[in-house]
Parts: structure tokens; sequence; C-alpha cells
């Protein structure tokens, strides 16, 4: 019952943002909204399943720039080539981008080119019964690899400077703050979806299962699973919902570089849900929001220093609340009803004498 209010209030207060906040602080808080959908799938994979997901990035990435390819093209019109490209260059549309004009194809890859690539990488890896700190370095070396890859192909991707100056969202003028408003109220209505879904993952029998996994995949084995699939099930679902966050970050932004999914953005994700509390999925979700919000605050206030007292606040929730902010909260309601609950009477002369 008390999820549920919780659930409501966040609910209504997002809705109510945009009577409150300017538009450049909208979009500043839509902009979270999109990690805070990445969070969820960390929390999934991290908090439930155990896997140190350090690449989120690369899915991240994945999803912005499928979604990235069809609006360019759309801007660019029939049988133009993207502005980017023209400086570049190149003189034909490569093949890779023409279906990415169609806009099915393009929304149908945002989501399966992240699930396909986690699919192959934790069937790969898990299969091997790697894990630990070991899958946490080949996730964290592939978005490197990534990054490494965008760069280096400047007329395929825009290479450092990445897609940018977007103009429309399917009939959404982005330069307009009424069509942005809408925006904003359609990622509200995804992060709200994709909560729910992973609620009801997490508490089904899969859900029981994956936790099961992590605290003793040896045994869970021995009982007939495969591990390694429902770990995979879990990294997946994790990826595509980090390439749906991707292709809403686009226009939220206006661009996408590769500075928005390499190996620090990916550790700034995890760090999100670590300060909210990776058990939780609310707390993930708090933990994403509280983060970049305390980036972009510190920033503004101390732009010289921000970087340490960032650091500082990071390393202080670690010390004090190593199950993020949302396990504190439950260590304290626990000790609070501890307090609460009548003690035991004394036993007696005559129970001390049959003890």
């Amino acid at each position: 019952m008390r999820n549920r209010i919780a659930f409501a209030l966040i609910a209504v207060l997002l809705l109510a943002a945009p009577l409150v906040f300017s538009p450049f602080r909208l979009d500043l808080l839509a902009k979270y909204l999109c990690y805070a959908i990445v969070a969820l799938g960390i929390a999934l994979a991290w908090g439930r399943g155990g896997m140190l997901t350090l690449g989120q990035g690369v899915f991240f990435g994945l999803g912005g720039y499928a979604m990235g390819m069809h609006l360019k093209l759309v801007e660019a019109g029939p049988g133009q080539l993207p502005d980017f490209m023209s400086w570049s260059g190149v003189e034909r549309l490569p093949l890779l981008w023409k279906p990415f004009a169609d806009p099915v194809f393009a929304l149908v890859m945002v989501v399966v080119l992240p699930v396909t690539v986690a699919l192959l990488l934790g069937l790969l890896v898990f299969r091997q019964r790697v894990r630990g700190a070991y899958f946490a370095v080949l996730s964290q070396a592939l978005a490197a690899a990534f990054v490494i890859l965008l760069v280096g192909q400047q007329g395929l991707t825009g290479g450092t400077n990445g897609l940018t100056n977007f103009q429309l969202f399917f009939g959404l003028d982005l330069y307009d703050d009424a069509d942005r408003r809408i925006l904003y109220f359609a990622i509200v209505v995804v992060l709200g979806l994709s909560y729910l879904v992973v609620r009801q993952l997490a508490r089904s029998r899969y859900g029981q299962l994956l936790v099961a996994i992590r605290d003793g995949e040896d045994r869970v084995r021995f009982l007939g699973y495969d591990p390694a699939l429902v770990k995979t099930f879990a990294f997946a679902f994790s990826a595509g919902l980090a390439g749906i966050a991707g292709a809403l970050f686009v226009p939220v932004v206006g661009l996408l570089t590769p500075a928005n999914l390499g190996v620090v953005a990916s550790l700034e994700l995890l760090i999100g849900v670590a300060i909210g509390g990776r058990y939780s999925l609310a707390g993930a979700v708090g933990g994403a929001l509280l983060f970049h919000y305390a980036k972009t605050i510190f920033s503004e206030q101390w732009p010289d220093s921000w970087l340490y007292v960032q650091g500082a606040l990071f390393v202080a929730v670690m010390l004090w609340a190593p199950r993020g902010l949302a396990g504190l909260a439950g260590q304290l309601r626990d000790l609070v009803a501890a307090r609460r609950r009548p003690a035991a009477p004394a036993p007696t002369v005559l129970e001390e004498a049959r003890a």
C-alpha cells in the first residue's frame, strides 16, 4: 500500500513539474528521467542478478544512434545527405543509413540493436561462467571499444562531434516549448511503464530465480536451472531499457556524442544506482535523479571544484549507507520498529530452572 502511495505521489509531482519549472529546468529533468530508465535496468541486472554492468553506455548509445540516424535523414529530406556527411566529404548515403529512413524500422532498431548485442555478449560470457569483476571489466572494455569505433568513423557517425542539431521529433518542433512539454510527458509515461514492468518482473518467479542465482549460482545450477540463460535475459532486458532511454535522450538534449556513452558515462549511471540503492527499484530511480541533479547544481555553484564535492558525497554515502539511501531508510525503519516493540518479559525462577 505504501509503495502504491509513493508511486502515485511521485507521478503527480512529475506531471506537475511543467507548472513549476522553467523550460530549461524542465529539459534537465527530462534528461534525468532518461537516466532513470537506464537505472531501472541496472537495478534488475546488478541488484537482482549480481551482474556489475559497467558498459550500459554502449546500449544507451545504440538506441540513441538508431533514433538520431532517423531524425537526421528526415531533416535532410529525400535524396539528401545529413549535414555532417556533407562537411566530411561523403558523396553517397552509406548503405547502413538507408533503412533508418523508415520510422518503424528505426523504432524497432532502438530496442533490437542493444538487445541483440547484449544477448550475444551474455551467451558468450555467461556460458563460460564469467562473473564478478571479470564480467565488469569485459563490459567496460566493450564501452571503450565502442567509443573508439564511433570516433574513428567520421563520415558514418559524425566522429567526436557525433550527431547534433536535431530540430524535429515525429512532428514535434524541438525548438517550441509546448512541443518539448509533450516530449517530457512522453518520457514520464515511458518511465512509469518501465517501472511497473520491471517491478512485476522482479516480483515474479523469474525474479526470485534471478536473486537465487545472485546468492548461490552453483546451487541453482545443481537444481537443474541454466543460470546463463536467466542472467542473459536480465542483461538483455536492461540493455533494451537503455536503448529506449538513449532514443529519448536524443530529442531532449539535441545531440548525441561518444562522450555521452563512454566509460565515464557508464560509470556515472552505475554510481547513481549505487547511491539510491541497487536492491530497490525506487531507490535506483531516485539515486539517478539525485546524482545528476547534484552534478548540475554543484557545477553551477562551484565550477572549479564541483567534482571534489560530488566525489566526497559519494564516498560519504558508500561509507554510511553501503546499501544506498533506500537501504538506509529501511534500516532506520527497522530500528524504529524495534524500539517500539515491547520487551520480552523476564523469565521466572521456575522457567529458569526448567531451562
